[in-house]
């Protein structure tokens, strides 16, 4: 059973690892964008 349940937990803190790197790549996306967005209007 102990190793089940570990088991579940990393699996767990995987997904929420690989969540998180989707989410600061999106915001790195935006952060590009607006910038490129600002030397085209400059």
């Amino acid at each position: 059973m102990p190793g089940e349940t570990t088991n579940s937990v990393t699996e767990y803190r995987d997904q929420a690892v690989e969540s998180e790197r989707g989410a600061l790549a999106v915001v790195l996306l935006m952060v590009i964008l607006g910038v490129a967005g600002i030397f085209a209007v400059s």
